[in-house]
């Protein structure tokens, strides 16, 4: 990639000493950085620092006549390429939404009129507040792209999402973002395939709770200058846990974040979005309609419930098999040494019903994590199902619940390989693709 001017704001947080990597990162891909370090972010790290590694001068004050004079703070955020706030507290994410402009940082994010990446970190508590989570979905429909925290243990010894992302995450998404970004806010394929048996889709469940209603207005109000805008986009994402008995259970190692990703880029992208998700411990993307499930059949349900949309992506890694008879009691040992029978039944196949369905829709996309053979498997999953695309992955080197994913698009058209991306980035690719294949169909009529 050409050498691009990288403007980097470092806000205060413990995770701040990551900026640090970042820095040498960008400058070992050739490009250019200059970085803004907040009063709270030189807490944690130095101006010296930086300006060595990035080998330009840093900037701390917005009332430094000396600075002004030899860049004033309007010329500083319009002749980046790319501003990237990392790490993204709460409270500078807080001024950001509400267009608070206190010190050079605020200012400078207030005057750019180029993208902005923003990498949050903070406590996990602070990330699952409304108020956070209503900043993220403002800053989102004012164009900014807000990567999804990583998951882990906190300085502060909490566990959950609010970590910042790796560095090597961060870079990723910026070479994303600088080569491909998704736009600013500011017919079927095919029938069934011939010798599979029909599968019935099952009714939706109502009692099951819902986070919103897919038919009326979503959370997020979508603005018809998004790419998606006017589209209902119904999503599938993590692992179905299948009860052997009350503790036991038949499940996967689906971790649900390259579905939430994919949930969290249609939304930004102007879409109604419905996310069916199996049992994961993610936040809800902002605007976005979440119905939780654990089991296959009460997927399957919800799906069939979900239906009619514009687009159906099912991410989620849905098991094939479960328990034949569910055990009312704990199975205990007997001191045999015997096992103990355990009878199995097919789960339905929600990907296949779906194809078959007569609420099927314009554009149906698979997913197919294999560890061998990975396009010829994929091949033979698209000739099956009856879908539009396959994305395939391998996850024999790289285990579900990473961060980054390299995948394959298989389709009638041929096969088209991307690169490894963060998963965020992967969503943002696939939705760009989405939104080409849409803007040639009509969207669906209003109920």
């Amino acid at each position: 990639m050409t050498a691009k001017r990288i403007l980097l704001i470092i806000g205060g947080g413990i995770a701040a000493y990551k900026s640090i990597e970042l820095v040498r990162l960008l400058r070992k891909s050739g490009h250019v950085v200059r970085c803004v370090l907040t009063r709270a972010g030189e807490q944690f790290v130095t101006p010296l620092t930086l300006a060595a590694l990035s080998e330009n001068k840093v900037y701390t004050s917005l009332f430094d006549l000396k600075d002004e004079v030899e860049m004033g703070h309007i010329q500083l955020s319009r002749e980046a390429d790319l501003v990237v706030v990392a790490p993204a507290t709460a409270d500078l994410m807080a001024k950001m939404a509400g267009g608070i402009a206190d010190d050079l940082a605020t200012t400078l994010l207030l005057a750019t009129d180029k993208p902005v990446l923003a990498a949050p970190a903070m406590n996990v508590r602070m990330w699952l507040h409304p108020a956070t989570q209503r900043n993220v979905s403002t800053l989102r429909g004012d164009g900014v792209t807000v990567m999804q925290p990583d998951e882990g243990e906190m300085a502060c010894g909490e566990y959950g999402p609010g970590r910042l992302p790796e560095p090597e995450a961060i870079h990723a998404a910026i070479v994303e973002a600088l080569s491909s970004p998704l736009p600013l806010a500011g017919g079927a394929g095919g029938g069934p395939v011939a010798g599979e048996a029909e599968v019935d889709m099952p009714s939706p469940n109502p009692s099951r709770k819902r986070e919103g209603d897919f038919r009326g207005q979503p959370d997020f109000a979508p603005t018809n200058h998004r790419p998606l805008h006017g589209r209902r986009i119904l999503i599938t994402a993590g692992p179905t846990h299948e009860p052997i008995d009350p503790v036991r259970y038949i499940a996967n190692r689906s971790s649900g974040k390259q579905g939430f990703a994919i949930a969290a880029a249609a939304a930004e992208a102007g879409a109604e979005v419905l996310l069916i998700a199996g049992p994961v411990p993610l936040p809800t993307p902002p605007g976005v309609v979440r119905v939780d499930v654990e089991t296959a059949r009460e997927m399957a349900e919800e799906v069939a419930g979900g239906l009619p949309a514009d687009a159906a992506i099912m991410v989620a890694a849905v098991a094939d098999w479960r328990a034949a008879d569910t055990r009312a009691q704990k199975i205990k040992k007997d001191g045999s040494g015997a096992v103990p029978p355990l009878a199995l039944a097919e789960n339905p196949d929600i990907l296949a019903s779906v194809a078959k369905s007569p609420d099927r829709p314009p554009l149906l996309v698979g997913f197919a994590a294999e560890t061998n053979d990975v396009i010829a498997h994929a091949e033979a999953k698209l000739a099956r199902k009856g879908c539009d695309w396959i994305v395939a992955n391998d996850v024999s080197a790289d285990p579900m619940g990473g961060e980054t994913n390299r995948v394959h698009i298989i389709s009638k058209a041929g096969v088209e390989s991307w690169d490894r991306l963060p998963k965020g980035a992967v969503a943002r690719k696939l939705m760009e693709k989405i939104a080409d294949d849409l803007d040639l169909r009509s969207p669906l009529d209003s109920d």
